[in-house]
């Protein structure tokens, strides 16, 4: 008997159904067993939530400051086959759930495991990955696989889609003129694939990792320019946490000013300032083609 855990914290259940297809194969299979721990934030986050309850977790995000979470439910020193870590990103790094989760001491349940990456996003995840192998490694976890999924939508379309899904709860917008927010159901459903070819890996004694198998049925795809724009974005962002930590922890009515500065900086630099950056990023990309070229290959095999 082949025994999974699968941990993962959806707010929208979004990634819930993307774990749940990826998973489809192993349904019927009674030499498989599978323990699914959705992480529980302690209070539960919002959904829908405002624009300022959004970005109130922005600074935490950013940083690595784990929230509360409720006991996991399973037992961290059982033996588990595979362990699945499916995840949200959150400006840029993993949502703050799970950064709880991998914080914790239940995150040696990784310990000496092939462990595999599932992440549902917008469009941007290089660095909040980066973030969740170093913790991985961290609890002596050994890497597996990473699969993303992501919003094809245009960048700026996307961005009006999704936030009017955070604010509103709503997929569907002016009556189903634009493409619904997030992830497509077709993207979800034919992520099935994955869990064929983890179903073929786990019947070998001792799976080496499948990144390449899962590439080449489209697992991982890197966009070159948001290589070096993520990396900008993300010094801008450390410099406005700092900011905003500085009046106090998360909820804290004294930082509540500089929350709402910061979500007006989000929309000029939604608006004005992320179109140019992504101009300048394919520009640069031209001068540092190795540069890019060995990053990509990095990112793509989901090599440390």
């Amino acid at each position: 008997m082949k025994k999974i855990l699968i941990i993962h914290y959806s707010q929208t259940g979004q990634l819930t159904d993307i774990v749940k297809s990826v998973t489809a194969p192993f349904k019927k299979d009674e030499t498989v067993s599978i323990t699914y721990e959705r992480i529980r934030p302690k209070p539960a986050f919002p959904f829908p939530w405002s624009a300022t309850q959004f970005c109130d977790v922005f600074p935490e995000s950013v940083e690595g400051i784990p929230c509360e979470i409720e006991p996991v439910r399973f037992n961290p020193d059982d033996d588990y086959d595979l362990v699945i870590l499916a995840y949200q990103v959150w400006f840029l790094a993993p949502s703050l759930p799970i950064t709880a989760f991998l914080d914790s001491p239940e995150a040696r349940v990784m310990n000496g495991r092939p462990v595999l990456t599932i992440i549902g996003c917008r469009n941007m995840w290089l660095l909040a990955h980066e973030t969740v192998k170093q913790k991985i490694i961290k609890s002596g976890g050994r890497l597996f696989g990473n699969i993303v999924l992501g919003d094809r939508t245009n960048n700026l379309l996307g961005v009006l889609t999704i936030a009017v899904w955070m604010l509103s709860g709503k997929k569907k917008i002016f009556f189903g003129l634009l493409p619904d927010a997030g992830i497509s159901d077709q993207d979800i459903q034919d992520a099935s694939k994955f869990g064929t070819i983890l179903k073929n890996a786990l019947k070998k004694n001792d799976p080496g990792p499948i990144q390449e198998t899962l590439n080449r049925h489209g697992a991982v795809s890197v966009v070159p320019q948001y290589i070096l724009f993520e990396k900008r974005i993300q010094r801008i962002f450390k410099i406005w946490s700092k900011f905003i930590l500085k009046k106090g922890k998360r909820g804290n009515p004294a930082r509540k000013f500089r929350v709402r500065l910061f979500l007006g900086y989000l929309f000029a630099a939604i608006a004005v300032i992320a179109p140019v950056s992504t101009v300048l990023s394919m520009l640069a990309i031209k001068f540092k083609k190795d540069e890019i070229k060995n990053a990509m290959d990095y990112f793509s095999k989901n090599i440390v």
